[in-house]
């Protein structure tokens, strides 16, 4: 198995409400899991109020979204911000019927590709990282959240 990254990390509760479901060690794993290059990333769970805030303020869209990632740098060392609505994911995670840890560790590693430049704007970069976050999800023993059903 090949070593992971080293990896700096801030990890914040302003909404503490999911905090048993995230303790520092899976976090760390779930985010070295995505890495390619070392990192300093900072993950901060947040209430409703605050993502809504954030997305408005820096995506121009007014309503609070499940991850928002701040990418600061990709090389030589991975810099960002990763906000995670904490309502948001909980509503998601029962309207799919998959649990709320394992919709963390999806966001988690989504938001940790994005703060190495992976993005789906169009549908072939879509599918890359999609294949991405897929191949690392079931290394992580996470179900595809992609597949059907």
């Amino acid at each position: 198995m090949k070593a992971r990254p080293p990896l700096q990390l801030s990890l914040q509760f302003a909404d503490p409400g999911h905090r048993a479901e995230l303790p520092r060690h899976r976090v760390q794993r779930w985010i070295r899991a995505a890495l390619d290059a070392p990192a300093q990333i900072a993950v901060r769970i947040v209430g409703a109020d605050e993502a809504r805030a954030l997305n408005r303020d820096y995506r121009a869209r007014d309503y609070a979204t499940n991850v928002l990632t701040f990418d600061y740098e990709h090389a030589p060392t991975v810099v960002a911000d990763l906000v995670l609505c904490a309502p948001v994911v909980a509503r998601e995670a029962a309207e799919q019927g998959i649990g709320l840890t394992a919709h963390y560790a999806h966001l988690l590693v989504h938001g940790t590709l994005h703060a190495q430049g992976w993005d789906h704007e169009d549908d072939d970069e879509a599918a890359r990282m999609q294949a991405r976050e897929t191949a690392i999800l079931a290394a992580l023993g996470v179900a595809d959240p992609y597949a059907d059903g």
